[in-house]
């Protein structure tokens, strides 16, 4: 949610950014070809100012809020504990709980009284007299081809319609006809066996267009899905349905700091969190056990709840890719 703060607005410097034109560059593997049919925007190139106080504030607040979400995992890692389905998030994507609880304003605003920001001191951030803001130009020299391949992927998912019909078998996939010795979450039980948990797979049509979760699938398993993903093919198979895609959200976020605010890095983070609830509930294993009651999915019953969820964690994901796309279009622009 927008921060409403009672310090004044002030824009410096105004002028119109050229609006980038969504070409990928052919390093990406593109063909230098337009983003969809989406135009990126053009902003002012201007400077909205925090005061010292604003910016304090904002950032304790960001920084309670991550404090509440990283906790559990913080405190299960002292002890030597796992959790799979809440250490996922800091587990599976790179970004650390120190990274994350660095409050960030996000391209387009500086900080009042940069001698006492840290800011100062943080990488793609420059001072211009007594402000302290992201180097926009740094940052696009440094990280260019990586904000012109987000956004093409942002922007060709956001375009798709939503596909509802996988029933999460992608987490089927990962352990059919394995050794339960190999199993990933070996120390919790599989709700229906191994017997079982192969025969729901046999008796669906397997349908992952998410090579990252694709990736994942046993030998004997990939050769049933519908379609076979590879990274080449991520943009043009990717589609705003896929729970995966919508927890990759807060990876594309959490890349693009300090460019993308740190409420929307959060905002990113707590869909991905609600993601991997409903992707470890409609799993195979019993986790009940942690308090995760199971989406059914082999029941006509549990595939309707698992689709129903699936379209709300899809709206949540289209709004966010769009707040994603308009921060990289602040930033990709001509030097």
């Amino acid at each position: 949610m927008p921060y409403a703060g009672s310090s004044p607005v002030v824009y410096l410097a105004m002028r119109t950014r050229p609006p980038y034109d969504g070409r990928r560059s052919r390093a990406e593997g593109g063909q230098g070809r337009p983003c969809g049919d989406a135009p990126a925007l053009a902003y002012p190139r201007g400077v909205q100012v925090m005061s010292e106080a604003e910016w304090r504030e904002r950032a304790a607040a960001h920084e309670a809020r991550v404090d509440v979400v990283t906790a559990g995992h913080l405190a299960r890692r002292r002890d030597h504990r796992a959790h799979p389905v809440e250490d996922f998030l800091f587990t599976y994507y790179s970004f650390k709980p120190a990274q994350l609880r660095r409050f960030h304003p996000g391209a387009g605003t500086s900080l009042a009284a940069a001698a006492r920001a840290p800011h100062t001191d943080w990488r793609f951030y420059a001072v211009d007299g007594d402000l302290v803001g992201v180097d926009v130009d740094a940052f696009t020299a440094a990280r260019g081809d990586t904000l012109r391949f987000v956004r093409e992927l942002l922007v060709r998912t956001a375009e798709r319609p939503g596909r509802f019909g996988c029933f999460g078998l992608h987490e089927w996939a990962m352990v059919y006809r394995l050794d339960p010795s190999d199993v990933r979450h070996s120390g919790w039980p599989l709700r229906l066996g191994g017997a079982g948990t192969d025969a729901v797979v046999e008796s669906h049509r397997v349908a992952c267009s998410h090579f990252d979760a694709y990736r994942f699938f046993t030998p004997e398993a990939a050769p049933l899905n519908a379609v076979t993903p590879t990274r080449e093919s991520q943009t043009a198979l990717e589609q705003p349905g896929c729970l995966h895609a919508g927890m990759d959200l807060y990876k594309w976020a959490h890349k693009l700091v300090p460019a993308v605010s740190s409420d929307l890095v959060m905002d990113a983070f707590e869909l991905a969190r609600d993601i991997r609830a409903l992707d470890m509930r409609a799993a195979p294993y019993d986790l009940r056990e942690l308090g995760y009651d199971p989406v059914r999915i082999e029941t006509p019953e549990g595939k309707a709840e698992y689709a129903a969820a699936q379209r709300g964690f899809s709206a949540r994901g289209q709004a966010l890719r769009a707040r994603l796309v308009e921060a990289v279009d602040r930033v990709l622009v001509p030097a």
